[in-house]
């Protein structure tokens, strides 16, 4: 995320024969797919970007200029800046941004970094998320965060697995326990193993992908994907540009207009579909439907389609959601 720059294991081939039998794996599958989880991303997914978002730290382009270059918001630093790094005049996110984006159609994510290389966030362990979780919430929420968005942690770096075990993991997650107890949910910036490792161990729900260390592989979980020295100067700011894969990465806009989740079901009634965001949409070649017409009727046929075009990693992202409710 700095301006300058920014194996998996291998699993048996899954037929829909032997899916289909597998009551419980279905049940989690469909389950999954009417709360939102067709709106996570799958290998077909990766080929097709749904558009751009930006990040940036050395200052703050108008909301007009985003919209014109035709980029789709920004993920934005709910951190202060660090001590020396006077040019860090992006730092922290304020509710004035925020409210222009939304004015301007425009979406914003969130991510915490504070420090980086020798003073990385992690390095502290569970103790550095004790301090750091608490000033992220309360940017967020001073910027016009809403609850039920993620705010992203930032590991830019390219750690060793030790570490990863170590430091970055009883980072993580101390840091989520906090995100979850405030109403929020957990985005993780870091590389392709870092992304992996978290989905294994069951922290976040939401991925941002850098490339270093990443040997050019996109990760099948990654919602964002920042592409390594691809920039843009907007209003005089250096940007770096960054990938959308999926519907819902994460956003949300200033003053109410946020991209809701699904409202909760009345118990015995199945959960109600849900809404696409507004302005975006399923990539053309994914093959999970799009639940959004409610009618039986469609819903019918949408299931059968959907039955008909499930692959390997369809199932495989279902299960790594799942799992995150039943460990």
């Amino acid at each position: 995320m700095n301006n300058s720059f920014a194996s998996s294991k291998g699993s048996a081939p899954l037929s829909r024969r032997s899916f289909l039998g597998n009551a419980t794996l279905a049940t989690a599958l469909g389950a999954a797919a009417l709360v939102g989880v067709s709106r996570l991303p799958n290998a077909a997914a990766q080929g097709r970007p749904i558009g751009t978002v930006l990040d940036y730290a050395g200052g703050v382009p108008s909301a007009r200029s985003v919209k014109a270059a035709g980029h789709m918001g920004a993920v934005r630093y709910v951190s202060q800046r660090r001590p020396g790094a006077s040019w860090m005049l992006g730092k922290p996110v304020a509710l004035k941004e925020t409210q222009a984006f939304a004015a301007n159609g425009l979406f914003t994510a969130s991510v915490y970094q504070f420090g980086r290389a020798e003073t990385a966030d992690w390095l502290a362990g569970a103790a550095g998320a004790a301090v750091h979780a608490p000033q992220a919430i309360n940017l967020h929420r001073a910027a016009g965060g809403p609850n039920g968005k993620p705010i992203y942690v930032a590991i830019d770096d390219n750690p060793t697995r030790a570490q990863y075990d170590n430091q970055i993991r009883p980072y993580l997650r101390a840091f989520q326990e906090r995100l979850t107890a405030a109403g929020l949910r957990t985005g993780v910036y870091g590389n392709w193993n870092v992304i992996q490792w978290c989905v294994q161990d069951g922290i976040g729900s939401y991925y941002w992908q850098h490339d270093w260390g990443s040997g050019g592989k996109l990760h099948p979980r990654a919602n964002i994907h920042q592409k390594a020295k691809w920039q843009v100067t907007i209003d005089g700011v250096l940007c770096d540009v960054n990938n959308v894969y999926t519907s819902d990465w994460g956003q949300w806009q200033a003053g109410g207009r946020v991209v809701a989740p699904p409202p909760a079901s009345t118990p015995g009634q199945p959960a109600a579909p849900a809404a696409p965001a507004p302005g975006f949409r399923l990539p053309e070649n994914s093959s999970l439907p799009n639940f959004s017409n409610p009618s039986p009727e469609a819903l019918s046929s949408e299931a059968q389609r959907f039955v008909s075009n499930i692959n390997g990693q369809d199932i495989q992202n279902a299960v790594n959601f799942a799992r995150q409710f039943i460990r």
